[in-house]
Protein backbone atom coordinates (compact mmCIF):
# COMPACT_ATOMS: atom_id res chain seq x y z
CA UNK A 1 0.00 0.00 0.00
CA UNK A 2 1.26 3.42 -0.89
CA UNK A 3 0.06 6.04 1.91
CA UNK A 4 -1.33 9.33 0.33
CA UNK A 5 -0.14 12.30 2.76
CA UNK A 6 -0.59 15.78 2.10
CA UNK A 7 1.96 17.98 3.48
CA UNK A 8 3.36 21.74 2.88
CA UNK A 9 6.28 22.96 4.65
CA UNK A 10 4.48 26.04 5.20
CA UNK A 11 2.17 24.40 7.57
CA UNK A 12 4.79 25.40 10.02
CA UNK A 13 6.33 29.26 10.79
CA UNK A 14 7.82 31.49 13.44
CA UNK A 15 5.80 32.42 16.03
CA UNK A 16 7.28 34.92 18.68
CA UNK A 17 8.98 33.27 21.52
CA UNK A 18 6.71 31.52 24.03
CA UNK A 19 3.46 31.10 22.01
CA UNK A 20 1.64 28.29 23.14
CA UNK A 21 0.72 26.48 20.12
CA UNK A 22 3.41 24.18 19.46
CA UNK A 23 3.35 25.12 15.36
CA UNK A 24 6.89 23.31 14.96
CA UNK A 25 5.05 19.85 15.62
CA UNK A 26 4.44 20.03 11.94
CA UNK A 27 7.86 19.78 10.44
CA UNK A 28 9.13 17.42 13.27
CA UNK A 29 5.77 15.12 12.39
CA UNK A 30 6.88 15.20 8.84
CA UNK A 31 10.93 14.22 9.42
CA UNK A 32 9.09 11.26 12.16
CA UNK A 33 6.97 9.85 8.86
CA UNK A 34 10.41 10.03 6.79
CA UNK A 35 10.97 6.62 8.05
CA UNK A 36 7.99 5.57 6.22
CA UNK A 37 8.84 7.22 3.07
CA UNK A 38 9.16 3.98 0.54
CA UNK A 39 5.48 3.35 1.69
CA UNK A 40 4.03 7.49 1.35
CA UNK A 41 2.57 9.11 -1.38
CA UNK A 42 3.43 12.80 -0.88
CA UNK A 43 1.16 15.60 -2.37
CA UNK A 44 1.23 19.65 -1.97
CA UNK A 45 -1.31 21.85 -1.71
CA UNK A 46 -1.85 24.50 -3.39
CA UNK A 47 -3.40 27.78 -1.33
CA UNK A 48 -6.91 28.00 -1.72
CA UNK A 49 -9.40 30.42 -2.89
CA UNK A 50 -11.27 33.17 -1.42
CA UNK A 51 -14.21 31.76 -3.01
CA UNK A 52 -14.28 28.21 -1.69
CA UNK A 53 -13.92 29.60 1.73
CA UNK A 54 -16.62 31.76 1.11
CA UNK A 55 -18.96 28.92 0.87
CA UNK A 56 -18.64 28.82 4.70
CA UNK A 57 -17.15 31.66 6.03
CA UNK A 58 -18.66 35.40 5.54
CA UNK A 59 -16.79 37.57 3.27
CA UNK A 60 -16.48 40.05 6.09
CA UNK A 61 -14.51 37.97 8.17
CA UNK A 62 -12.56 36.42 5.49
CA UNK A 63 -11.61 40.24 3.96
CA UNK A 64 -10.64 41.02 7.34
CA UNK A 65 -8.49 38.28 7.81
CA UNK A 66 -6.95 38.44 4.71
CA UNK A 67 -6.31 41.82 4.69
CA UNK A 68 -5.04 42.10 8.56
CA UNK A 69 -7.92 43.95 9.78
CA UNK A 70 -8.72 41.62 12.45
CA UNK A 71 -9.65 43.59 15.62
CA UNK A 72 -7.21 42.79 18.49
CA UNK A 73 -9.61 40.99 20.37
CA UNK A 74 -10.24 38.94 17.05
CA UNK A 75 -6.60 38.37 17.34
CA UNK A 76 -7.02 37.19 20.85
CA UNK A 77 -9.69 35.06 20.22
CA UNK A 78 -8.10 33.18 17.58
CA UNK A 79 -5.07 32.98 19.29
CA UNK A 80 -2.66 33.60 17.31
CA UNK A 81 -0.93 37.30 16.11
CA UNK A 82 -2.17 38.16 12.41
CA UNK A 83 0.64 38.02 9.61
CA UNK A 84 0.86 37.05 6.06
CA UNK A 85 2.54 33.49 7.04
CA UNK A 86 -0.60 32.58 9.54
CA UNK A 87 -3.23 33.80 6.02
CA UNK A 88 -0.86 31.64 3.64
CA UNK A 89 -0.34 28.82 6.29
CA UNK A 90 -4.64 28.29 6.87
CA UNK A 91 -4.90 28.62 3.61
CA UNK A 92 -2.70 25.70 2.33
CA UNK A 93 -3.41 23.54 5.21
CA UNK A 94 -7.64 23.96 4.81
CA UNK A 95 -6.47 23.44 0.76
CA UNK A 96 -4.65 20.32 2.40
CA UNK A 97 -7.78 18.73 3.69
CA UNK A 98 -9.86 19.28 0.56
CA UNK A 99 -7.18 17.88 -1.65
CA UNK A 100 -6.90 14.75 0.79
CA UNK A 101 -10.56 14.25 0.71
CA UNK A 102 -10.64 14.16 -3.68
CA UNK A 103 -7.68 11.83 -2.87
CA UNK A 104 -9.41 9.67 -0.53
CA UNK A 105 -12.58 9.33 -3.02
CA UNK A 106 -10.43 7.64 -5.16
CA UNK A 107 -8.24 5.89 -3.57
CA UNK A 108 -10.56 5.38 -0.33
CA UNK A 109 -7.69 6.55 2.36
CA UNK A 110 -6.06 9.82 2.84
CA UNK A 111 -4.34 11.64 5.35
CA UNK A 112 -3.76 15.22 6.17
CA UNK A 113 -0.57 16.07 8.11
CA UNK A 114 -2.67 18.95 9.25
CA UNK A 115 -5.72 20.15 9.83
CA UNK A 116 -8.56 20.16 12.36
CA UNK A 117 -9.33 23.35 13.22
CA UNK A 118 -13.04 22.78 14.62
CA UNK A 119 -13.04 25.36 16.64
CA UNK A 120 -13.61 28.16 13.49
CA UNK A 121 -16.86 29.69 13.08
CA UNK A 122 -18.24 30.91 9.85
CA UNK A 123 -17.56 34.68 10.56
CA UNK A 124 -15.03 34.27 13.46
CA UNK A 125 -11.71 32.46 14.85
CA UNK A 126 -11.35 30.39 17.82
CA UNK A 127 -9.00 28.36 19.97
CA UNK A 128 -6.44 28.59 17.31
CA UNK A 129 -8.91 27.72 14.67
CA UNK A 130 -8.64 30.80 11.83
CA UNK A 131 -10.46 28.33 9.11
CA UNK A 132 -12.78 25.79 9.69
CA UNK A 133 -11.24 23.21 7.26
CA UNK A 134 -13.99 20.42 7.99
CA UNK A 135 -16.55 22.60 7.13
CA UNK A 136 -15.01 24.03 4.04
CA UNK A 137 -14.05 20.58 2.64
CA UNK A 138 -17.30 19.25 3.58
CA UNK A 139 -19.37 22.10 1.39
CA UNK A 140 -17.49 22.67 -1.34
CA UNK A 141 -17.79 18.61 -2.09
CA UNK A 142 -21.63 18.77 -1.33
CA UNK A 143 -21.78 22.04 -3.82
CA UNK A 144 -20.12 20.24 -6.18
CA UNK A 145 -22.00 17.05 -6.35
CA UNK A 146 -18.83 14.67 -5.31
CA UNK A 147 -20.76 13.35 -2.29
CA UNK A 148 -24.61 13.58 -1.10
CA UNK A 149 -23.60 12.89 2.55
CA UNK A 150 -20.93 13.24 4.99
CA UNK A 151 -19.86 12.13 8.74
CA UNK A 152 -17.90 14.12 10.50
CA UNK A 153 -15.91 11.58 13.03
CA UNK A 154 -14.48 14.84 15.92
CA UNK A 155 -12.33 12.66 18.47
CA UNK A 156 -10.26 15.74 19.17
CA UNK A 157 -10.23 16.10 22.82
CA UNK A 158 -12.28 19.45 22.89
CA UNK A 159 -15.64 19.83 21.41
CA UNK A 160 -15.88 20.92 17.70
CA UNK A 161 -18.31 23.37 17.80
CA UNK A 162 -17.50 25.44 15.09
CA UNK A 163 -18.14 22.82 12.71
CA UNK A 164 -21.40 21.59 14.93
CA UNK A 165 -22.81 25.53 14.55
CA UNK A 166 -21.48 25.71 10.85
CA UNK A 167 -23.77 22.26 10.01
CA UNK A 168 -26.56 22.64 12.34
CA UNK A 169 -29.01 23.29 9.23
CA UNK A 170 -27.46 21.00 7.23
CA UNK A 171 -28.97 17.57 6.66
CA UNK A 172 -26.26 16.09 4.83
CA UNK A 173 -23.47 16.46 7.22
CA UNK A 174 -23.85 14.41 10.36
CA UNK A 175 -21.51 15.44 12.87
CA UNK A 176 -20.15 13.59 15.94
CA UNK A 177 -17.85 14.81 18.87
CA UNK A 178 -16.39 12.91 21.44
CA UNK A 179 -14.91 15.04 23.96
CA UNK A 180 -14.40 16.47 27.72
CA UNK A 181 -17.32 17.36 29.36
CA UNK A 182 -15.10 19.57 31.31
CA UNK A 183 -13.03 21.43 28.87
CA UNK A 184 -13.00 24.15 26.43
CA UNK A 185 -15.16 25.80 24.75
CA UNK A 186 -17.04 26.89 27.76
CA UNK A 187 -20.32 27.54 25.84
CA UNK A 188 -20.84 24.35 24.00
CA UNK A 189 -22.19 24.11 20.67
CA UNK A 190 -25.13 21.26 19.77
CA UNK A 191 -23.53 18.82 17.12
CA UNK A 192 -25.68 15.63 16.00
CA UNK A 193 -24.16 13.58 18.31
CA UNK A 194 -22.27 14.54 21.25
CA UNK A 195 -20.80 12.54 23.63
CA UNK A 196 -18.87 14.63 26.36
CA UNK A 197 -16.70 11.75 28.82
CA UNK A 198 -16.20 13.17 32.38
CA UNK A 199 -12.34 14.29 32.98
CA UNK A 200 -10.12 10.83 33.51
CA UNK A 201 -11.37 8.81 30.90
CA UNK A 202 -8.82 6.13 30.36
CA UNK A 203 -8.23 3.63 27.29
CA UNK A 204 -10.90 1.16 28.59
CA UNK A 205 -13.59 3.82 28.66
CA UNK A 206 -12.83 5.65 25.38
CA UNK A 207 -12.42 2.50 23.24
CA UNK A 208 -15.87 1.08 24.88
CA UNK A 209 -17.11 4.30 23.91
CA UNK A 210 -16.27 4.27 20.24
CA UNK A 211 -17.51 1.00 19.80
CA UNK A 212 -21.23 1.52 21.00
CA UNK A 213 -21.35 4.63 19.41
CA UNK A 214 -19.79 4.59 15.98
CA UNK A 215 -20.81 1.74 14.10
CA UNK A 216 -24.40 1.92 14.37
CA UNK A 217 -23.83 5.71 13.05
CA UNK A 218 -22.17 4.44 10.18
CA UNK A 219 -25.05 1.87 9.28
CA UNK A 220 -27.53 4.64 9.97
CA UNK A 221 -25.83 7.64 7.78
CA UNK A 222 -24.69 5.83 5.29
CA UNK A 223 -22.08 8.60 4.31
CA UNK A 224 -20.04 8.84 0.92
CA UNK A 225 -17.35 10.03 2.90
CA UNK A 226 -16.35 10.44 6.46
CA UNK A 227 -14.04 12.94 7.41
CA UNK A 228 -11.62 11.78 10.76
CA UNK A 229 -10.01 14.25 13.54
CA UNK A 230 -7.39 12.27 15.43
CA UNK A 231 -6.35 14.58 17.46
CA UNK A 232 -4.17 13.44 19.83
CA UNK A 233 -4.53 16.28 23.03
CA UNK A 234 -6.63 12.77 24.47
CA UNK A 235 -3.34 11.45 25.72
CA UNK A 236 -2.78 11.78 29.51
CA UNK A 237 0.08 13.74 29.05
CA UNK A 238 -1.55 16.58 27.08
CA UNK A 239 -1.53 19.96 28.73
CA UNK A 240 -4.96 21.29 27.19
CA UNK A 241 -6.65 17.49 27.58
CA UNK A 242 -8.56 15.82 30.46
CA UNK A 243 -8.46 12.16 29.56
CA UNK A 244 -6.00 9.68 30.41
CA UNK A 245 -5.02 7.62 27.20
CA UNK A 246 -1.74 5.86 26.38
CA UNK A 247 -0.02 5.68 23.67
CA UNK A 248 -1.37 2.07 22.68
CA UNK A 249 -4.75 3.98 23.53
CA UNK A 250 -4.22 6.55 20.75
CA UNK A 251 -2.87 3.82 18.36
CA UNK A 252 -5.66 1.98 19.01
CA UNK A 253 -8.17 3.86 18.97
CA UNK A 254 -7.21 5.24 15.20
CA UNK A 255 -6.33 2.15 13.86
CA UNK A 256 -9.91 0.80 15.51
CA UNK A 257 -11.55 3.98 13.47
CA UNK A 258 -9.76 3.46 10.20
CA UNK A 259 -10.77 -0.62 10.34
CA UNK A 260 -14.39 0.26 11.08
CA UNK A 261 -15.38 2.79 8.27
CA UNK A 262 -12.61 1.09 5.82
CA UNK A 263 -14.16 -1.88 6.03
CA UNK A 264 -17.65 -0.42 5.87
CA UNK A 265 -16.24 0.65 2.43
CA UNK A 266 -16.49 4.02 2.80
CA UNK A 267 -13.97 6.47 1.82
CA UNK A 268 -12.11 8.28 4.86
CA UNK A 269 -10.28 11.49 5.36
CA UNK A 270 -8.33 11.87 7.89
CA UNK A 271 -6.84 15.24 9.74
CA UNK A 272 -4.41 15.42 12.80
CA UNK A 273 -6.10 17.63 15.29
CA UNK A 274 -4.92 19.20 18.47
CA UNK A 275 -2.05 17.98 20.32
CA UNK A 276 -0.47 20.46 22.90
CA UNK A 277 2.48 18.24 24.88
CA UNK A 278 5.31 20.78 25.46
CA UNK A 279 7.53 18.03 24.43
CA UNK A 280 7.34 18.02 20.56
CA UNK A 281 9.13 15.51 19.91
CA UNK A 282 6.54 13.13 21.77
CA UNK A 283 4.15 14.85 20.53
CA UNK A 284 4.53 14.65 16.88
CA UNK A 285 5.28 10.67 17.92
CA UNK A 286 1.67 10.61 19.46
CA UNK A 287 0.51 12.06 15.98
CA UNK A 288 2.56 9.78 13.75
CA UNK A 289 0.55 7.03 15.33
CA UNK A 290 -2.26 7.87 12.56
CA UNK A 291 -0.04 7.13 9.66
CA UNK A 292 1.31 4.26 11.18
CA UNK A 293 -2.28 2.94 11.91
CA UNK A 294 -2.96 3.60 8.19
CA UNK A 295 0.18 1.12 6.86
CA UNK A 296 -1.15 -1.14 9.34
CA UNK A 297 -4.11 -1.37 7.87
CA UNK A 298 -3.32 -0.64 4.69
CA UNK A 299 -0.88 -4.34 5.15
CA UNK A 300 -3.39 -6.22 6.87
CA UNK A 301 -6.16 -5.46 4.22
Amino acid sequence: MSLPVIHHPDYTFDLPQQHPFPMQKFAVLREHLLRFNNHLQWHEPEEISFEQLAQVHSSSYLQALFEGALTRDAQRRSGFPWSPALVRRVRLETAGTLLAARVALAKGLALNSAGGTHHAHADFASGYCLINDLAVTATTLLNEGSVKRVLIIDLDVHQGDGTARIFADEPRVFTLSVHAARNFPANKAVSDCDIALESGADDATYLETLSAVVPPLISRVSPDLVIYDAGVDVHADDRLGHFRLTDSGVFARDQWVLQTVRQAGIPLVGVIGGGYDRNVEQLAARHAFFFEAALTLGKAS
